[in-house]
């Protein structure tokens, strides 16, 4: 039996002593690696993020402290490994936070939001390379395919590539969409589809991402009263189901 010291509020390098505790004499804790919690650290992120758009403190408070244990995991593995620790994490993303805050820590001038943002952009841009090609690049693919399009978009343009105009790339995308066959052009199609309102909801000031979020939600709701009031879908004709979504909708779902 592990004797862990009982306090009445715990800290963050209890945290990280208690990792190591488990890494030490837990089988899953110790058999697990960088691979294999990456779908957890995913997972426990969105369920940070459902938690802020739920406005649930209580929630947030455990998620985030779940992402944190993520982050605590991952750091103790590559401590295991003799690469860095989780005081190196903390000590490289300090020096990287004031170093990109110039207009704070330096003579820079930063007056705005916009402004800050510039500034950040303009000091990672020439931290990561500079080119054009690395500032698309340097965007991650594991991000959700809508995150990732926005941020390439946004990287292009910042860099002086002006994209197409918006909504006639898309009406031209749905017509390529619509006249491809196989799969793999079918496939191609519907992703440039994609990709083409992406830059719509982008020049709109949309978040895309958010978008289609409030859109699924708003057909689960609508979904959800047609199966409430229709019962078994498969007996009604389109007509009554469509009938029923219009009731959805004038409910105000």
């Amino acid at each position: 039996m592990i004797d862990f010291e009982s306090k009445p509020k715990y800290g963050f390098y209890d945290l990280v002593k208690l990792m190591g505790i488990l890494r030490e004499h837990c089988p899953w804790d110790r058999e697990q690696t960088h691979e294999s919690i990456r779908q957890s650290f995913i997972e426990e992120t969105y369920e940070a993020v459902e938690a802020i758009d739920l406005g649930d403190t209580a929630l947030l408070r455990e998620e985030l402290g779940d992402v944190l244990l993520q982050v605590v995991f991952h750091s103790h593995i590559e401590k295991e490994n003799g690469n860095f620790d989780i005081d190196d994490v903390c000590d490289e993303e300090i020096r990287k936070l004031i170093h990109r805050h110039p207009h704070i820590f330096g003579d820079t001038t930063a007056e705005t939001s916009d402004d800050v943002l510039t500034v950040w952009d303009d000091i990672k841009r020439q931290d990561k390379g500079g080119s054009y090609r690395k500032t698309v690049d340097s965007v991650a693919k594991a991000l959700p395919a809508l995150m990732r399009a926005e941020k390439m978009q946004g990287r292009a343009t910042k860099s002086g590539f002006q994209l197409r105009e918006a909504f006639s790339d898309l009406e031209e995308e749905l017509s390529e969409c619509r006249a491809a066959t196989g799969e793999s052009s079918v496939l191609d199609e519907v992703g440039d589809v994609l990709f083409a309102a992406v830059n719509v909801a982008r020049q709109k000031g949309v978040d895309p991402e958010l978008a289609l979020t409030r859109s699924c939600d708003k057909f689960a709701r609508r979904f959800g009263y047609v199966e409430r009031e229709g019962g078994d879908l498969s007996k009604l004709s389109a007509e009554e189901q469509e009938a029923l979504w219009e009731q959805a909708k004038e409910e105000g779902l």
